[in-house]
């Protein structure tokens, strides 16, 4: 049986605390500590201090000198191989002779603390989501962080994680009674997150027997990921046991897409899916089902820490209630989406349908926004070739064409049996590939919408003329020889995309009915 934590042990913990909270002891610099439910840290010049509290859960034990100290130097571990330049050593905390408490030293040592190099708080990835919409190439960035992570991580068994997803929902819904949410509302989020597991059991087996269940972060939500050097590092990842960041590599990414939703930033949270999924292996795009489980997981799991973060003030108190009812109406969001639609973004090579296709994607349901799949890529992967890579004019031949507009069809109906929403980005000049891509949705009992975008020659032959880095093997001869196209009616809606992008986008909205508040949480 575990020894009780005693009250000369919290008495010893909170002098440590005081002492190292106190300007002083850093030589008149500032300090500004932070509280979480295993942790104190406190922050003074360009140094960070983590101390473990004394404190005991089921899923952590931090009740002893001796555990603290090895969960430091295990935490210490863990973090190098994310943030190197973040996790310096572990420091003693020390009793001199005389009494006196000191940061390192050569005295007995009465506390453990991980020694950080200090970041500017307001570049974490939180603050920047709460502050405005972020740029896209920093999510791209952020989701090939990701991605590298998960290919380095190493392999883990399956049984564990998947054996602890029941007790999690428990847990997720014991915390919240406890916490006076409405009952009704738990038990309806518990029964319905439950019987979500049960349903994608067998693929969450079948990818655990795929390398997919690794040794990740495990703690992924956006004030873990900060901007140092303007390029995003992972940090803060669960120490304390292996086995709570052993998980399915998407239930590792679902912690920041639920969040950049949790944000209102859903946009973001489309980029970082569309991005991880394009440079990890293809499975990943095969398990969309998942998401609603793992999504709701996480938001649930944040709504359970936000209950229990310690609060100094009755102001802070209520601002974690207010955040933890958040993630909780969030959970039971995301447990229940709305049906896949799909979406055809057609137009004339300059039109900017790659553009509008993936500033739609952050507003279309269900969370976290559509996959976005577009004929320019497919056909590059049809040939084995870097999407940049430009093709020989055989590539674009009637018959590979018609095979791209296959592919792609295929891909989108799969994508919607999945209960997901797709965009297709195609020209979709004939009739018959409009006549197509309207069969999938009609195959899949899904709702369509076709788009045909449409602009002026100089504006279109000005937008290909400045591409760089693009996908599209699109010139301004080929804009030139599309002029003649016998494209038929068309009968989708015409957007006007003569303008900027935020006015294709507005045109594209409103033709569409979005709700573009439907992010907000």
């Amino acid at each position: 049986m575990a020894e009780p934590i005693t009250a000369s042990d919290r008495a010893r913990q909170e002098e440590v605390f005081r002492f190292v909270a106190d300007p002083a002891t850093h030589g008149g610099a500032p300090v500004t500590q932070i509280d979480t439910h295993g942790a104190a840290v406190f922050l003074t010049g360009d140094r960070v201090l983590k101390i473990k509290r004394a404190v005991r859960f089921p899923f952590l034990d931090y009740s002893t000198l001796v555990q603290r100290k090895a969960a430091c130097e295990q935490e210490l571990q863990v973090n190098r191989r994310f943030a190197p330049q973040i996790y310096r050593q572990v420091l003693p905390i020390t009793r001199a002779a005389d009494g006196t408490l000191r940061i390192g030293g050569d005295g007995e040592p009465i506390e453990w603390a991980v020694e950080m190099q200090r970041f500017d708080e307001r570049r974490t990835i939180d603050h920047l989501a709460a502050a405005g919409p972020l740029d896209p190439a920093l999510v791209v960035a952020i989701a090939d962080v990701i991605a590298a992570s998960h290919r380095a991580a190493p392999e883990a068994a399956a049984a564990p994680w998947i054996a602890s997803i029941v007790p999690i929902i428990a847990d997720n819904a014991a915390a919240f009674e406890a916490g006076g949410f409405p009952a009704d509302a738990v038990a309806a989020l518990d029964r319905a997150t439950r019987a979500e597991f049960e349903r994608t059991r067998g693929l969450l087996e079948w990818r655990g027997g795929q390398s997919f269940v690794r040794w990740c972060h495990g703690d992924l939500h956006l004030a873990n990921i900060v901007l140092i050097d303007d390029a995003p590092v992972l940090f803060d990842a669960i120490e304390f046991d292996p086995a709570f960041a052993s998980v399915d590599v998407l239930y590792d990414l679902a912690f920041a897409l639920m969040d950049f939703i949790h944000y209102g930033r859903c946009e973001a949270a489309a980029d970082l899916l569309n991005r991880y999924l394009a440079v990890t292996r293809a499975p990943n795009g095969d398990a969309l089902g998942l998401l609603p489980l793992l999504l709701s997981l996480r938001a649930a799991i944040r709504a359970k820490v936000m209950l229990a973060r310690p609060a100094g003030d009755a102001v802070t108190k209520r601002s974690h209630r207010q955040t933890a009812e958040a993630y909780f109406v969030l959970a039971a969001r995301l447990i229940a989406p709305p049906p896949p639609r799909l979406i055809a973004v057609g137009g004339l090579s300059g039109t900017g349908k790659s553009v509008l296709a993936r500033a739609l994607a952050g507003h279309i349901s269900p969370l976290p926004g559509a996959v976005v799949l577009r004929s320019d890529v497919a056909r590059k992967r049809l040939f084995g070739v870097d999407e940049t890579e430009r093709l020989p004019d055989t590539a674009y031949s009637a018959e590979v064409t018609a095979q791209v507009y296959r592919n792609l069809g295929e891909r989108a109906g799969h994508i919607l049996k999945q209960g997901h929403s797709v965009i297709v980005d195609a020209v979709f000049s004939k009739g018959e590939e409009r006549q197509a891509i309207e069969a999938i949705a009609a195959q899949t009992r899904s709702a369509f919408a076709g788009l045909f975008l449409v602009a002026d020659l100089k504006t279109r032959l000005d937008r290909v003329g400045h591409r760089v880095g693009d996908a599209s093997d699109a010139t301004p001869e080929i804009v030139r020889q599309q002029q003649d196209y016998e494209q038929g009616e068309i009968g989708w809606a015409a957007i006007d995309a003569s303008g900027g992008p935020g006015q294709t986008l507005a045109r594209a909205v409103t033709a569409l009915k979005l709700d573009v508040q439907a992010c907000s949480t």
